[in-house]
């Protein structure tokens, strides 16, 4: 397996199976432009030539001391093997190199497999009942990442 920093040009790649890989439509979550602006702290895993798991994140312009992981995603054949671990381990990897100290996410709280696999990666859990908006919630997650590995 490969891992990979992402290119703009993975993003049709990417587009095409993310609603097959989670039985429904999520394509929308995903705009063209987070790998045309964040593909350098994105990543691609690849079996081959085939497409087996991405990670879309970035470092916060905003919050200078965190980084978001925005989307991942791990083909249903590849799944069990460790892939979504280590993509969160190269980003959190990637994170401290640019002096990032905290990485958050988030999910919807009908998403009980991301919330138990973040709890399992060491992520907090918090209910964010109107997060996106009324009755729009979503489960934010927190994670500090230690100084030194």
């Amino acid at each position: 397996m490969n891992l990979r920093p992402a290119t703009p040009a993975d993003y049709d790649r990417i587009i095409t199976v993310v609603d097959d890989w989670w039985g429904r439509e999520v394509h929308q979550i995903l705009p063209r432009l987070f790998l045309d602006h964040f593909h350098r702290t994105s990543l691609v895993a690849e079996a081959a030539d085939d497409l087996a798991g991405f990670l879309v994140g970035f470092m916060s312009p905003s919050l200078p001391d965190t980084a978001y992981i925005h989307f991942v995603g791990v083909d249903p054949r590849f799944r069990g093997a460790g892939l979504a671990r280590r993509l969160y381990g190269t980003f959190f990897a990637l994170a401290r190199a640019d002096g990032r100290t905290t990485v958050r996410a988030l999910t919807s709280p009908q998403n009980t497999g991301s919330i138990a696999f973040h709890a399992s990666m060491g992520f907090t859990a918090t209910p964010a009942p109107s997060h996106d908006g009324p009755e729009t919630g979503r489960v934010l997650f927190h994670r500090s990442l230690p100084t030194s590995r």
